[in-house]
């Protein structure tokens, strides 16, 4: 009896370790698949250092790795709270105190292992270390000026004064204090900008020029960078150290780098990218923008929405020919903005005679200021000029960046200038890092081009960042080499428009300003001719249905930790 009902008890034990055994070397459940972005650049990143940013591609990246004390809302040009919780400026208007939130990490992602380290609590300090390393000339940061608000930033940066004295101080661990050179409302605005971002000094300092590869960078924001293979390709990974981590579904954004936007639009109708334009990357082909929105399906996800940019060409103002303004005016008024917005880029763009867009604060009103297109008056100008049909003009070189897009308008300005003024343009392309070097105020005459393509998009949604830190002599970067006493720029002359930009910053009353900077670019456009604005972007972007919330911010940086993907219905479409 004992034995039979050991030997039973025996096999009851045995059958559960089998099933056991069954249920362990089963499979297992499966796990989600994880949301990820796809989506291209557009072009290589020049840096992904903040102080040193200064183009779309570059500011996208670090608006993706870093925070800022402020930022601006996805739908509007509004500041709202980002490192810092509130802030507040003195009765003069002059000191601007912002308390920071204590629960932002440093954190350093090992590509290798996978892992997350965290390094320290983002403080006021980082952000005194972040502005004061920006303003240094050491830095050579190209967007410093941006910061000259700040008391002591311009004499700073240009050697005569120095960073000790520069109106930045941590009050505590997380209050930082500015004080400006004049009042400013814009200012909180600025506080937020990369170039005025903290920093992560001890990665700095350990690595050098390096500091901001994989591996070595250490950064704040909603993603990591895992990985950036040079000229092909960019991925960033969701941080979860960042505070607001559970809000953000992205967990990985694979970014390619393809220049030709032909090239993108095939890999997004073969399923190889999610997204096609915005902030970085392309949008359709301007060959199949017919295409697209005859095709019942592709229509669907076309979407055309405004953008604060505008699209404009430069004269090197001391380059011969066109350090005569009245060539510059005749090349101005033989240009045909509509038809380029029409028949060329096909994208809702609004053709522009004057460089700040609408829903900037300053921007002129619509028709008010700048030279239309007048193709007749364009021949009398020229022939004023003393180059009556062209005659003695000699070749014209006109450079842009590589683009399929901006070749494409490069070539229809080109036709319009021979069929009405008689030149010869020849154009030239360059890759952006080489590009942004030819165009430098410091380099040689002799190698600039005669004419050269440039677009700005808003900073901050006010006209001093376009008339002022954009084509003011000596606070921007002064690519059309305005007021220069020499060719090479080796000294300059303000103007009375310079005069203008640095009365409007600091008026007080919105009345007035909004007066001088209307006269600032009427002088800019009209007068000096120094610039060709040809139109003012919109947001031309083709968006597969599975990504199902997707912001374009109109001031730039797309916040990817907002957008929303759906996975199973991404799986579905592509196989994956």
């Amino acid at each position: 009896m004992f034995r039979g009902k050991f030997t039973r008890i025996l096999m009851v034990l045995v059958v559960l370790s089998l099933a056991l055994s069954v249920v362990q070397c089963g499979p297992k459940p499966k796990e989600a698949a994880p949301a990820v972005l796809t989506m291209n650049l557009g072009s290589e990143p020049p840096t992904l250092d903040p102080a040193l940013a200064s183009d779309t591609t570059s500011v996208f990246c670090d608006k993706q790795l870093f925070l800022g004390l402020t930022a601006l809302e996805k739908d509007t040009p509004n500041v709202i709270p980002e490192l810092a919780t509130e802030w507040s400026v003195s009765d003069d208007g002059l000191v601007w105190t912002f308390k920071m939130r204590d629960d932002v990490k440093w954190v350093n992602y090992n590509p290798e292992s996978k892992e997350t380290e965290e390094v320290g609590t983002v403080n006021a300090h980082d952000v005194v270390y972040g502005v004061k390393r920006t303003i240094n000339p050491e830095t050579a940061s190209n967007y410093a000026y941006v910061l000259y608000i700040i008391k002591g930033g311009q004499a700073a940066n240009t050697g005569e004064g120095s960073l000790d004295d520069v109106g930045v101080k941590a009050v505590d661990d997380y209050t930082v204090e500015f004080t400006l050179e004049s009042p400013a409302g814009y200012f909180p605005a600025i506080a937020g900008m990369w170039v005025a971002r903290p920093q992560p000094q001890a990665a700095i300092e350990e690595h050098g020029e390096q500091w901001f590869e994989p591996g070595n960078i250490v950064t704040n924001g909603p993603y990591m960078l895992e990985s950036w293979e040079h000229e092909v390709s960019l991925v960033m990974v969701k941080n979860p150290k960042y505070y607001d981590a559970a809000n953000v579904q992205i967990e990985r954004i694979e970014a390619v780098t393809v220049v030709e936007d032909f090239t993108e639009m095939a890999m997004y109708e073969n399923n190889e990218l999610d997204v096609t334009g915005g902030d970085a990357g392309w949008g359709p082909p301007l060959e199949d923008m017919d295409r697209i929105k005859a095709d019942p399906e592709m229509s669907k996800e076309l979407k055309i929405t405004p953008r604060l940019c505008t699209y404009f060409y430069g004269f090197v103002n001391t380059k011969p020919p066109f350090d005569n303004h009245l060539v510059r005016k005749a090349f101005s008024a033989a240009i045909d903005r509509q038809s380029i917005v029409d028949n060329v880029m096909k994208g809702g763009q609004i053709p522009a005679i004057h460089l700040a867009c609408p829903g900037i604060f300053g921007a002129p009103p619509a028709d008010e200021v700048g030279i239309k297109s007048d193709p007749e008056q364009a021949k009398a100008w020229l022939a004023e000029a003393g180059y009556p049909d062209g005659e003695g003009l000699g070749e014209i070189v006109l450079m842009h960046n590589v683009s399929e897009a901006h070749a494409k308008v490069a070539q229809a300005v080109a036709a319009m200038w021979e069929e009405t003024l008689g030149v010869d343009v020849t154009i030239e392309t360059q890759e952006w890092k080489v590009y942004l070097q030819t165009l430098n105020k410091n380099t040689p005459v002799e190698d600039v081009p005669h004419v050269y393509r440039m677009g700005w998009c808003a900073d901050y949604p006010d006209e001093n960042n376009w008339v002022h830190e954009v084509m003011n002599s000596s606070a921007g970067a002064n690519r059309p080499r305005r007021g220069c006493v020499d060719p090479n720029c080796g000294e300059v002359q303000p103007t009375k428009f310079d005069e203008l930009t640095v009365q409007g910053a600091v008026e007080q009353d919105p009345e007035k300003r909004k007066e001088i900077y209307r006269e600032a670019e009427r002088i800019l456009i009209e007068e000096e001719t120094a610039i060709v604005p040809i139109y003012h972007y919109t947001f031309v972007t083709m968006t597969k249905p599975w990504v199902t919330v997707r912001y374009n911010a109109a001031t730039g940086g797309d916040p990817i930790k907002d957008w929303r993907i759906d996975v199973e219905a991404k799986s579905a479409a592509t196989g994956q």
